[in-house]
């Protein structure tokens, strides 16, 4: 006989009512909890984006001894290239290579795509570097600014110039082209008075040379001296008085800028270290130690050494029977000697005190054949007038100068006022 035993009855409420609620909590979990998503795989295969292009430039600035071949075997341009950019050159642009040339190698990415070579501010070649080279002489576009600019003497002309704030390069052509009437030092006066006009040239906004003068004037103790740039040629500019007359004269009138006259010409001097009258045939310009002294006339060099009291000398000989002597020189410009051509302006020597001198200074002498001349007072011989044939354009060069210079004068006092 088997026997059951008899299942307590709290046991049987107690899984009951565990059960009940267990089936609750399902039930909440599923009403009010979302499901979570399913996780969806998916693959694609990889896109390689493309890089911008990368542009370099490698700059190199051309030494002495420097040529194209080395150059490119240097910055590692390929044989095949370099052989086609010779072979290219039909007109000679790129043989004349000159140490401090700048040279801009272009590159795209790694690849070689243009060279420029900076000969100076206006000139430059381009070498285009591709299937075909191609060479090209390029000029940048040059302007020319006018400037205008005037002034009175309180000091000296130098002096008073550089105060109106004109460049030191125009000052010095002013005097150049005044200077065979005038010595800015022994002629000029106070309340003399200077007016110029030149023009500066520009290219991509900086300046490419020093100014060019285009009209002057230099009122000189009451009297009024005028100098027009012309044309004679192409490339070749004069300048002219008002009537036509050239301003330049076979001889400049001082061998020294703004030196000033130390002694006279004087045949009774009593000599300052001999002590005793001897003929001063010249004329003594105190200046610097070093300045530089300029030959006043084209001619050729006769004599250049030392000899005796005159110290370091030059004796030059020119057309027509004149001669001029320059003593006392500290040394001598480079690579003159004898027979050497001179050119009027030229530096041929610099101021010293070599020979019997008490201090630096320039003697100068000026001989018409075998005569002695006081170099301050003789009448100097006028290069070329105006041709006829040119007079007429000339006049109106003179006319436009002189409206260009009441222009600016009106406009420089009503800007004062």
């Amino acid at each position: 006989m088997i026997v059951f035993k008899k299942t307590p009855s709290k046991l049987v409420i107690s899984f009951f009512f565990s059960s009940i609620i267990f089936i609750l909590l399902i039930y909440a979990d599923v009403k009010y909890n979302n499901p979570l998503p399913i996780e969806e795989l998916t693959y694609s295969s990889l896109i390689e984006s493309k890089l911008d292009d990368i542009h370099s430039d490698i700059f190199h600035k051309v030494q002495s001894g420097e040529n194209l071949s080395i150059i490119f075997e240097d910055y590692e341009v390929p044989l095949n290239t370099a052989y086609k950019i010779f072979n290219s050159d039909n007109s000679n642009l790129i043989t004349n290579l000159k140490p401090g040339d700048l040279m801009k190698f272009k590159y795209l990415n790694e690849n070689l795509k243009e060279i420029e070579i900076v000969k100076d501010k206006v000139n430059s070649i381009i070498i285009t570097v591709s299937d075909e080279i191609i060479i090209q002489d390029i000029k940048n576009e040059i302007e020319n600014i006018k400037s205008y600019f005037s002034g009175t003497i309180q000091n000296s002309f130098y002096e008073d110039a550089l105060n109106q704030n004109i460049p030191e390069s125009i000052i010095m052509d002013f005097a150049y082209i005044f200077g065979w009437d005038i010595d800015f030092v022994f002629d000029v006066r106070p309340d003399d008075e200077f007016f110029v006009i030149f023009e500066t040239p520009y290219a991509e906004g900086e300046k490419v040379d020093n100014g060019d003068i285009i009209f002057a004037k230099f009122k000189n103790k009451n009297k009024d001296f005028f100098a027009h740039r012309y044309f004679v040629s192409k490339n070749s500019k004069e300048y002219f008085d008002d009537q036509g007359n050239n301003v330049q004269k076979a001889f400049l009138r001082a061998p020294l800028d703004f030196a000033y006259i130390s002694s006279h010409f004087n045949p009774n001097r009593m000599h300052p270290i001999l002590h005793k009258i001897r003929a001063h045939n010249g004329v003594d310009y105190a200046a610097k130690r070093g300045s530089p002294v300029r030959a006043t006339g084209d001619g050729n060099v006769f004599f250049i050494g030392n000899k005796g009291g005159c110290g370091n000398e030059i004796l030059i000989k020119h057309a027509n029977n004149y001669s001029t002597r320059y003593c006392h020189l500290e040394g001598f410009e480079k690579n003159i000697k004898k027979g050497s051509k001179i050119k009027q302006g030229q530096t041929i020597g610099f101021v010293g005190s070599s020979g019997l001198a008490t201090g630096p200074h320039l003697h100068y002498e000026f001989k018409i054949g075998d005569k002695h001349t006081d170099p301050v007072k003789v009448k100097l011989p006028s290069a070329e007038p105006i041709k006829d044939s040119e007079q007429f354009n000339f006049q109106k060069v003179v006319e436009l100068n002189k409206i260009e210079l009441n222009k600016f004068t009106k406009q420089s006092l009503k800007n004062e006022s």
